[in-house]
């Protein structure tokens, strides 16, 4: 009963939380300059006629309060995000499902890099505590950590593509390249600095937290015991310390599951990755406005479900958090 009610109010929290995104998204909307009509209304060759037309189209001939907001929520709800300024009227919905694959690639390879390496990293320095190895270790994550995703990407660049000429600087592909394997290829080249880039960006935070939570480990009751018993090191490592020592990094690794995509933007611009972040820089810059509503719905309600899901692993890998948060 208790877990139930726990479980409720995280969802209930959440679904709080996605509404307040969707209002702040409605109003921030009607609030910029370059609305649909706005941006007509600055072109002094369009009638009066084009723009009660583009009001018309757009809903906003109507009260904004509820009409307008209704008809938002509703359309929200149904996936229709509007139609694109500067990509032809084409909806929203189309433009963003383009861009989302090339995201997701280099995203997801280099958030399975970078916890395969900092689980690794921490282990090893957590359990060398004090030695140079350690010191050596947590110099180099802290590094990592510190260094922003831009001036990575920058440094990678200035080293393969332009230094030694192993990889390419920029895109998703050689225009007029291959196909099958050799254009699978060729795109795991294009790819190869994007995904090293997130991949160095996110080794540190995960080596960091680890090598603390193995750290700590050593100290406890049943490593002592483990280890009176003759047990080898390495096998108090993975059979005892990590099992426990892994519950945070896992967390943070859900809660990153969001907001590496926003990191993941910077990225994209630094490497001309097609994509949502070059997709939310070609939007600014023509101010497309309902393609930009479109991916901050879309990044904001991916960060709330990463934080549903951090909260939903960690209970169950450690029960004592809902049954603790339930009393």
């Amino acid at each position: 009963m208790k877990g139930r009610r726990w479980l409720l109010g995280r969802l209930g929290g959440a679904i709080a939380t996605i509404l307040m995104v969707l209002l702040l998204n409605f109003v921030l909307f009607r609030l910029m300059p370059g609305s649909p009509d706005r941006a007509l209304a600055r072109n002094p060759r369009v009638s009066a006629e084009a723009m009660q037309a583009a009001r018309v189209r757009w809903g906003l001939d109507k009260p904004i309060f509820p009409d307008q907001l209704i008809a938002y929520v509703g359309a929200t709800l149904k996936g229709d995000f509007g139609y694109s300024l500067k990509y032809g009227g084409r909806e929203v919905t189309s433009v963003i499902g383009e861009k989302i694959g090339p995201t997701l690639l280099i995203v997801g390879l280099g958030e399975i890099i970078a916890l395969a390496a900092g689980i690794a990293l921490g282990a090893w320095t957590g359990w060398r505590r004090g030695r140079f190895g350690d010191r050596a270790g947590t110099l180099g994550a802290l590094i990592l950590y510190s260094m922003p995703y831009f001036w990575l990407g920058m440094l990678l660049i200035t080293l393969f593509a332009t230094t030694l000429g192993w990889l390419p600087t920029s895109g998703i592909s050689t225009p007029g390249g291959p196909g099958g394997i050799e254009g699978a290829i060729d795109l795991l080249r294009h790819a190869a600095l994007p995904i090293a880039t997130i991949a160095l960006g996110l080794i540190g935070q995960y080596a960091i937290l680890l090598r603390s939570s193995v750290a700590e480990s050593l100290r406890e009751g049943y490593v002592l015991t483990a280890r009176a018993k003759g047990l080898r090191d390495e096998r108090i490592l993975r059979g005892h310390i990590l099992p426990n020592a892994l519950l945070p990094t896992v967390t943070l690794a859900a809660l990153n599951a969001g907001f590496v995509i926003g990191g993941a933007l910077t990225v994209e611009i630094v490497f001309s990755w097609p994509g949502l972040g070059l997709l939310t820089q070609e939007a600014l810059q023509s101010r497309d406005y309902p393609v930009l509503q479109g991916v901050f719905l879309l990044l904001s309600v991916s960060v709330v479900l990463a934080n549903l899901l951090a909260d939903l692993l960690y209970s169950r890998l450690d029960p004592r958090v809902r049954h603790g948060a339930a009393r």
